[in-house]
């Protein structure tokens, strides 16, 4: 693999270390601001809006500027933006540092897609999105407790600027490693506008967004579950969910390699297992190891689907940055829909083992989603076989 594919790694790494960072730092961004907890998590849904909405918007701006530009550009939007978050005096100033920055790292999401996909063959694309995309896992998996570990020891404004360094640091790099790209010609952007009528292409998305939702419908409730039903103390569920970031790491770095040459079992694997460790924890939430061995499962099975999601929207769409970003934001609304479906039930009086149950029945969905692309293949097969 290219080295800069891995610098593209290095980026979303910092970028997501940012979006999450907010969730572990809660607590002092309320008592620095004055505002309530519950306003502070305001602030992670503004990044989520901004990734959905503006990322896009953003990313047709960019369409005609060459691919490496575009990375630069949207690199020294999100510095802005995260600077702008690191002297933030008001919690308005926060808000707008927010949407900022989700609004360019969404867009980046999608043009580092596109740029790994251009440097590397078409039999080598999922193995290339899986290390990418890996910047996102290991952002779970040390990112975030890096990010608490520096607000704990030097204040929360240090963990933004340790983002500031680390996106700088990418940047500059990428700057001397990534190969100067053609710009885009006129009929390759008309092309990813003509790719948002395929059919397929929003079935793709549909399942990536179950998937992320049935996963985050889950993990988002993970620590309450845990301690409150599952028995486990506090000092436990950092280690717990840093198990579960190990296992998304080396649950992407397996279908990495696996995700050109098998995207649909994969996909189809990856949902039974989803759902099932997630039906087997609800009807044993009060057993400590039923509980482990299904964060590891999900883990496992859960996240780490991104690279065969990738390579299926390639196959489709082919490698636009529109069309990868888009499904960059389908992703980000699934984490939205997910967390938010499982908010709701516990609101509902459903009880707190509830979002499990939600994120069993999306993974469900999921499965039916792959039935045409299904029903499809054996299609093809069989006129082959005709012929």
């Amino acid at each position: 693999m290219p080295f800069s594919i891995y610098i593209l790694g290095l980026m979303i790494f910092s970028m997501t270390t940012s979006e999450f960072m907010v969730a572990g730092i809660m607590p002092s961004l309320s008592a620095e601001f004055g505002v309530s907890v519950a306003a502070i998590g305001y602030l992670i849904t503004a990044y989520a809006v901004g990734m959905i909405i503006g990322g896009p918007l953003l990313t047709v701006g960019l369409l005609k500027v060459p691919r490496k530009l575009a990375f630069m550009i949207l690199a020294a939007i999100f510095l802005v933006g995260q600077t702008l978050g690191a002297v933030a005096s008001t919690y308005e100033v926060m808000m707008v540092a927010r949407v900022i920055t989700g609004i360019s790292s969404a867009a980046a999401f999608g043009v580092s897609l596109a740029i790994c996909f251009s440097l590397v063959g078409p039999e080598s694309r999922g193995r290339a999105a899986s290390i990418v995309l890996g910047g996102l896992m290991v952002a779970t998996a040390i990112g975030l407790p890096l990010a608490m570990w520096i607000e704990q020891l030097l204040g929360w404004r240090a963990s933004f600027w340790a983002v500031v360094v680390l996106v700088s640091v990418s940047g500059l790099v990428g700057q001397f490693t990534i190969p100067s790209l053609p710009r885009p010609e006129s009929a390759g952007i008309r092309g990813e506008f003509v790719a948002f009528k395929n059919r397929h292409l929003w079935a793709a998305y549909a399942t990536s967004m179950l998937i992320i939702g049935a996963t985050f419908a889950a993990f988002s409730y993970f620590s309450p579950i845990l301690t409150d039903l599952a028995g486990f103390g506090a000092q436990a569920v950092p280690i717990l969910l840093g198990v579960y970031g190990v296992a998304t790491v080396l649950g992407n770095m397996v279908t990495g390699r696996l995700a050109d040459h098998y995207m649909m079992q994969i996909l189809t694997i990856g949902l039974v297992a989803l759902a099932a460790a997630l039906v087997v924890f609800g009807l044993f939430v009060h057993s400590q190891a039923i509980a482990m061995i299904a964060v590891v499962i999900v883990g496992l099975a859960g996240v780490p689907m991104n690279p065969a999601m990738a390579s299926r929207v390639t196959r489709i769409a082919d490698t636009g940055s529109l069309v990868t970003t888009v499904h960059g934001s389908v992703i980000s609304l699934g984490v939205v829909v997910g967390s938010s479906m499982g908010g709701m039930t516990i609101d509902a009086g459903y009880g707190l083992a509830s979002p499990l149950w939600v994120g069993a029945l999306l993974a469900v969905l999921g499965l039916l989603s792959l039935l045409p692309a299904a029903r499809g293949g054996r299609k093809a097969q069989s006129l082959s076989s005709d012929q």
